[in-house]
């Protein structure tokens, strides 16, 4: 059963985070401790508590009059209080380096599995026969712990840290599993081994530019977000549509004819592509203001914000404000923010068949 395998994963993920990557991530220099606490006002926090962490202008000027602060001063406050319960950076940091190297290990196992498959360099072979495949012990490794991740990363949404894209990612997930799981029951995994490298191949770069981000490497983080995004474009726009969905749209069409499970197989593949353009524009949008600025900016789905942001809500104010947090946990000053984010994670079916 895959269930006792994700089980175990998500295992493997805790001990890995506690006793390999909290090690590194301390070795970089990312601190053991949480944001910057805001400073404790009992008027403040019951309006942040019963009434809206994101105080307008008129409320931000009663507010000051009331306690006889700046605006400005009083904008820091609710920043710090909205950072104070966010997860800090060591937390972000030991889930994208487990994610990274999941990542990486199953794309050299794909590439290394696939590159003496047949199917991989005609992918009319993925009709050949069909449904009458073998199922050789290669791939069926490959499906299983695909599969076992994807369980765990279902299971892990609900305790990791918070994104605004939870729901998105939420489909993405039972879109990849569906995908997995069908695509295995009615043995079509030659195309599903095609469709997990494929999104696998930039999974592990956009890992990896996070780590960067959080370890202040800027210059590393930016070069590697620019692979990444363009990984990301030529196989999710590029590939994706002209090599598997042809393959399995036309070619199988033309082989095999509209078997009783075309239709939602290609269906579910349909829907990975739809938010491959969703995250494609996510990243475009990023990779622009990288272009204005001269430096990756921070990301849509950033858990921590920064000072500009408070700028951009209330133009009326102006003044230096007070440090956002420790360790960069509270602040993104141009960087990328704490988590990209898109994950697609981006990763779509293959994140998989």
């Amino acid at each position: 059963s895959v269930f006792p395998l994700a089980a175990g994963v998500f295992s493997v993920r805790l001990l890995f985070e506690r006793f390999i990557a909290k090690p590194c991530a301390l070795h970089v220099g990312i601190q053991d401790s949480g944001p910057y606490q805001a400073q404790p006002n009992a008027i403040l926090e019951k309006v942040f508590i019963s009434v809206t962490k994101y105080p307008d202008e008129k409320r931000l000027e009663g507010l000051s009059k009331q306690l006889d602060w700046d605006v400005r001063k009083i904008q820091c406050w609710f920043r710090h209080r909205r950072n104070q319960d966010k997860p800090p950076t060591l937390t972000k940091f030991c889930e994208s380096m487990w994610r990274f190297t999941f990542y990486l290990c199953i794309f050299c196992y794909g590439v290394r599995f696939l590159w003496s498959s047949p199917w991989f360099w005609d992918t009319r072979q993925c009709w050949h026969s069909y449904p009458y495949q073998p199922l050789t012990n290669g791939l069926y490794y490959y499906y299983i712990m695909e599969l076992a991740f994807y369980w765990s990363l279902m299971f892990s949404q609900f305790t990791d840290i918070k994104r605004k894209d939870f729901l998105i990612m939420f489909v993405h997930h039972l879109a990849t599993i569906g995908l997995i799981t069908f695509s295995y029951i009615n043995n079509m995994v030659r195309v599903g081994t095609l469709v997990m490298c494929l999104h696998d191949a930039s999974d592990f770069l956009l890992e990896a530019a996070k780590l960067a981000n959080y370890a202040k490497y800027q210059r590393l983080c930016d070069t590697l977000f620019v692979i990444f995004s363009a990984i990301f474009v030529v196989t999710r726009l590029g590939i994706y549509p002209f090599w598997i969905l042809n393959t399995t749209l036309f070619e199988s069409w033309e082989m095999i004819g509209p078997y009783p499970s075309w239709w939602l197989f290609n269906g579910l593949l349909l829907i990975l592509q739809v938010l491959h353009v969703i995250w494609s524009y996510l990243i475009a949008r990023i990779a622009f203001k990288a272009l204005i600025r001269g430096k990756v900016s921070k990301d849509d789905r950033s858990d921590v914000e920064s000072s500009s942001e408070e700028e951009d809500m209330t133009s009326s104010t102006k003044g230096p404000c007070g440090r956002s947090s420790s360790n960069g946990a509270g602040r993104v000053n141009g960087h990328m923010g704490g988590s990209y984010w898109l994950k697609s994670k981006v990763v779509g079916m293959g994140t998989s068949a």
